[in-house]
């Protein structure tokens, strides 16, 4: 029975009851109107809150660890299956790859947020095991960059986002821990395709092997799906596909341009090092595939403990020394001329690179005032890295003279790109340091 009903019945019963105008405000009209139930609070920790990390690091696995694993596919899409064209054609299909992944994320993001995670799940699995598939088939450009660059790039867009996303709502006091270890995911799915892919293309061949690869994806991501769970119910009203106030926040604009120009020279030691070490260093073919490893390798590093420190001082102030040194270990590499120095190089930009990647879903959630559009937001956000990221690769290959082994025009170009986007965080830095948010940011 309603509470009118409940308050009609004794003034019926009691006739000499006063008229309600010359009565009192009875308990249930001073009471407040009930508020809808809030979201519940992370819990920070907990056996469900981690399995979700597990779950989120196997969908890194399978989105950031495939498009990292390009370098390999470049170095033997350049001697065998592609070898009639350009490098920097062949590097499209990675950069597109990569591109797809953050520009699907302004649609993935706000399917996230109104609670369809487990469909995202679904759909990312098949578009990165399908793709794979269909790579193992081709043998036209088309058809590997159809399969390879946009088959699986919108696959990995539906498991990249909603992983980070997913895990910024279990946790906030080690939400810094949590997303590196997410991302983690994929720096070890990086080390471990390019060995399987070395290892079994010999015997194998190129077909078997990438299907192989794909076989591994879908066992990850079966686990994935069986652990994964939202935490904040889905919103009662369907939002926009895009937060446009967003883009009226100069901070939060201030950081996308700092993705950019990031993204724009963070990826080409990823895609290019294995050419290096071939035919700058004349190397092996052995220590030409493992390199992309080794760099992979220390990301896990760089993803993992930046983020230890970010729990304690803040994900921003974390971010800015680590691109500094990323951007100083860029003009580094134009004066390596032999492969002891190169092993160094990959060792230390990985681990720079793997902190840049891990650290900006923690500083966006920051930036977000509600947690419920983290995702449309992160979407957004993570376009401008796109975009550059597909620029960046391309306008590099175009600067690489790969027979007569010059690659300083094209460190040059992706040095001064970090640079830019160092500077873009540091003012961000500034702008908070100006509204007084405090030291730890």
């Amino acid at each position: 029975m309603s509470i009118r009903s409940e308050k009609r019945s004794p003034i019926m019963a009691n006739p000499l009851a006063e008229p309600a105008g010359e009565t009192e405000v009875s308990d249930a009209e001073k009471q407040i109107p009930e508020k809808p139930d809030a979201p519940p609070p992370p819990p920070n920790g907990g056996a469900i809150a981690w399995l979700q990390v597990a779950g989120a690091f196997f969908m890194f696995f399978n989105s950031w660890g495939v498009v990292n694993t390009f370098g390999v596919f470049q170095s033997y899409y350049e001697d065998v299956l592609l070898s009639n064209y350009s490098a920097s054609s062949i590097s499209w299909i990675g950069t597109v790859q990569g591109f797809l992944l953050f520009l699907v994320g302004v649609i993935v993001g706000p399917v996230f947020d109104r609670g369809y995670l487990k469909s995202l799940i679904i759909i990312g699995s098949f578009f990165v095991v399908f793709g794979m598939m269909m790579t193992s088939l081709s043998t036209e450009y088309y058809q590997v960059f159809l399969a390879h660059g946009i088959s699986v790039g919108i696959g990995c867009a539906f498991l990249f986002l909603p992983s980070i996303a997913i895990v910024a709502t279990y946790f906030t006091s080690r939400r810094a821990l949590a997303m590196g270890i997410t991302a983690s995911g994929g720096s070890i799915g990086s080390v471990i395709y390019p060995i399987v892919f070395h290892k079994l293309i010999g015997p194998l061949g190129f077909g078997w092997t990438t299907r192989i690869i794909a076989f591994i994806a879908l066992a990850g991501q079966i686990f994935a799906w069986a652990v994964m769970k939202r935490l904040l119910p889905p919103p009662k009203q369907a939002r926009s596909l895009l937060d446009l106030g967003a883009f009226r926040e100069p901070q939060f604009l201030v950081f996308c341009f700092a993705l950019f120009f990031s993204f724009v020279g963070l990826y080409f030691p990823f895609f290019y090092l294995p050419s290096f070490f071939s035919s700058s260093l004349h190397a092996s073919s052995n220590i030409s595939f493992y390199i992309i490893a080794i760099l992979n390798a220390s990301s896990v590093f760089g993803r993992i403990t930046p983020g230890l420190l970010a729990d304690r001082i803040g994900s921003l102030n974390t971010i800015i020394p680590i691109s500094l040194i990323a951007s100083i270990l860029s003009f580094s590499w134009i004066a390596i001329h032999n492969e002891a120095g190169a092993i160094v190089f990959a060792c230390l930009y990985g681990y720079a690179s793997g902190a840049i990647v891990s650290l900006p879903p923690t500083i966006i959630a920051r930036l977000s005032p509600n947690m419920a559009t983290v995702g449309t937001r992160m979407g957004m956000c993570f376009t401008f890295a796109g975009t550059g990221l597909l620029i960046g690769n391309p306008i590099a290959g175009a600067l690489l003279d790969l027979e007569s082994a010059v690659f300083w025009k094209a460190q040059i170009f992706t040095a001064v790109m970090v640079v830019t986007g160092s500077a873009f965080f540091m003012v961000l830095r500034l702008m908070k340091w100006r509204e007084g948010e405090g030291w730890k940011i």
